[in-house]
């Protein structure tokens, strides 16, 4: 399977979440109007069959950056209809309106981050972010697209308990999320968090056979596992390819 992931929306953040090195700015540059073009384009060249579009937040721009990410992903498609596409997204500030720009413009996979356990949320994320936020967005997702998977990712190792995560499990199943990832917190620098705890390999791999008998369709856990790299795009595509036969 080619792969490729790609940030759009710039490089300048306008949230400040303590796990992350991405530069923030209250005013970043303007959204690039060509930048939909210019991705599909290159996506096409590249002659990939699998692409995770991922991207900053965008709390500066009027839908957050809704209309762009669906922009994207319509040109994506336009030039290749088989390419498959994840978009990582952010969470709109929790305007439904704006996920289902999203979620209805032809996307396959739908990802959106919960990033750690409930009771961690306002020590790690950005405090306009949120728990029941996050949950929101993927349970919306299901709603207005019941076709498309929905995908999420926690990082271990910032002090949460295992009845955190358990929990965590729990809540994203009730809400139908089909695929979930774990991988380790890294410090970016010292201004960011510091490590808690290192879990060991074995420990990931409990947790994988945990979540999949919880119901989730795919697991990927592992030290190195990123929401966006690597976590699981042939497995991902063979779950869309079996969706795709079942609705013909």
């Amino acid at each position: 399977t080619a792969t490729a992931t790609i940030m759009i929306m710039g490089d300048t953040c306008t949230r400040g979440c303590r796990f992350c090195a991405v530069k923030t700015s209250r005013n970043p540059p303007p959204l690039d109007p060509e930048e939909p073009e210019k991705v599909s384009t290159a996506i096409a060249k590249w002659g990939l069959d699998y692409v995770v579009l991922t991207s900053v937040d965008r709390d500066d721009v009027e839908d957050q950056g809704a209309g762009h990410f669906r922009r994207v992903i319509q040109k994506i498609k336009e030039k290749d209809s088989d390419i498959l596409v994840e978009a990582l997204t952010p969470d709109f500030r929790g305007d439904l309106n704006l996920v289902t720009d999203v979620a209805t413009s032809g996307l396959d996979v739908y990802a959106h981050n919960v990033e750690t356990v409930e009771r961690l949320q306002g020590r790690v994320r950005d405090r306009r972010a949120g728990y029941e936020q996050s949950l929101s967005v993927l349970k919306h997702v299901k709603a207005v697209n019941d076709i498309v998977l929905t995908k999420t990712s926690i990082m271990l190792g910032l002090g949460e308990t295992d009845s955190d995560i358990r929990s965590t499990m729990d809540d994203l199943r009730e809400n139908d999320v089909d695929v979930i990832t774990f991988g380790q917190y890294l410090q970016p620098s010292r201004r960011h968090l510091p490590v808690k705890e290192y879990v060991t390999p074995e420990k990931f791999e409990e947790w994988r056979v945990e979540a999949e008998s919880c119901g989730f369709k795919y697991v990927a856990s592992g030290p190195m596992v990123r929401s966006s790299y690597k976590a699981g795009e042939f497995f991902l595509r063979n779950l869309i390819k079996e969706r795709d036969a079942v609705a013909s």
